[in-house]
């Protein structure tokens, strides 16, 4: 359930890789299933086009009718989004779990018999909990005849522009869960292409926290490489060189350690608030603190990023063309969500300027919905979205690499 960056690449590798198994992904967004069905993909990741048109029609499938495949289903992941609340208790901070709990209600609602549940999506720590309670009300039990449900952690680790590369050759898959009988029907499900080894099982609130865990360690290391990027720029020190130095350290290796303008995402921040909001919860304040500072740097990162553009351009940006090579939060992707360059483009046409956006694989649409999202109503005199890199650059005072 869910088509989106998680459900469909990940569903549409299974079918790749298991053959016997009939796949079927289900969205009650009609136009994004008419696109999954169609020669134009509603998401881009490379590798993603060849596996699905492999498998589609044969036994990879994609519908609408939501209630009929619960009906047929014997394994069910949830791949819905959990956005950060934007009102209410723990607005800005906690995850939104109405959607993880309406297709809780739904799989209710229309399982005749029993199902494997499995949480694909990332979610707080103890929503297994959450979910459990709404289908055990609805279990029915009469001797040997029931309906029983068996709930799974399954969180993903997928890094959007490298998503077929990781499903293909994971570092590892995570499994948590109470029941060891069903632990072992997906273990077996993933053992057609992953190593045995590779294979982790643990309990579910486990698997559920080390899933926000992993984020916000590579969301630190970004912080913290960028800190240095800004005493670099004062000292006269290469970032670059620095990171290499402390790269090949075996104990601190190279990833996550080249200097940017900030992460960006629909992981990274979101769950690091989460988890921000998690230990708020349980009184744990300083730990709280030292989660936050790693969103509060790359904050900065990107103001700071931003107001040297505009003093470089003799503090004023106003009525200048600015070309921005670069929309989506990273490379291989045509992801908006949370990307850097809502923030560097906002403060640049704050201050008058004309950003002119060249980004192929980004809709401008797609970028006017994040702005919106975030609150923010774009001119359209000043967000210019250019069909080719010289049109972008023609005439421009500056020339601003976000991607």
């Amino acid at each position: 359930i869910g088509a989106g960056y998680v459900g469909g690449p990940t569903m549409a590798t299974i079918a790749y890789k298991c053959p016997q198994i009939q796949v079927v992904i289900v969205d009650m967004n009609e136009a994004r299933i008419n696109a999954w069905n169609s020669d134009h993909l509603p998401i881009y990741e490379p590798g993603l086009d060849d596996v699905v048109k492999a498998c589609r029609g044969k036994n990879l499938h994609f519908s609408t009718d939501v209630k009929k495949g619960i009906e047929d289903a014997d394994i069910i992941f949830a791949s819905v989004n959990t956005p950060t609340k934007t009102q209410g208790q723990g607005k800005g901070r906690a995850a939104d779990l109405r959607f993880i709990e309406s297709v809780g209600r739904t799989i209710a609602q229309h399982a005749t018999r029993s199902k494997i549940v499995i949480e694909k999506s990332t979610v707080p720590i103890k929503t297994a909990e959450a979910i459990a309670r709404v289908l055990t009300a609805n279990e029915v039990s009469n001797g040997a005849i029931g309906k029983r449900f068996w709930i799974l952690s399954n969180p993903e680790f997928l890094a959007e522009g490298t998503a077929m590369k990781d499903l293909d050759q994971p570092d590892r898959v995570l499994i948590g869960g109470q029941q060891e009988a069903a632990i072992q029907v997906l273990v077996d499900i993933y053992a057609h292409w992953v190593p045995r080894e590779k294979i982790l099982t643990t309990n579910l609130w486990s698997s559920e926290l080390s899933k926000l865990v992993a984020n916000a360690m590579l969301a630190q290391r970004v912080s913290s490489i960028n800190s240095i990027s800004r005493l670099c720029e004062k000292t006269g020190a290469d970032v670059k060189e620095v990171s290499r130095a402390i790269g090949a350290d075996s104990r601190i290796g190279p990833k996550f350690l080249n200097a940017s303008i900030g992460f960006g995402g629909s992981c990274f921040q979101k769950d690091i608030l989460n988890l921000v909001y998690i230990c708020q919860q349980f009184g744990l304040h300083e730990v709280a603190e030292y989660w936050q500072k790693v969103v509060d740097m790359n904050d900065n990162q990107k103001e700071a990023f931003t107001n040297r553009i505009i003093q470089t351009l003799f503090n004023t940006v106003t009525k200048k063309k600015i070309a921005i090579f670069g929309f989506a939060f990273k490379k291989d992707t045509g992801d908006v969500r949370e990307t850097p360059a809502l923030t560097v483009c906002q403060m640049l046409m704050d201050d008058g300027a004309i950003c002119h956006i060249y980004d192929p694989k980004v809709a401008k649409e797609d970028a006017i919905s994040e702005f919106k999202y975030h609150g923010v109503e774009v001119n359209d005199d000043q967000f210019i979205f250019s069909p080719s890199p010289e049109a972008a650059t023609d005439g421009a005072h500056a020339i601003v690499i976000l991607t």
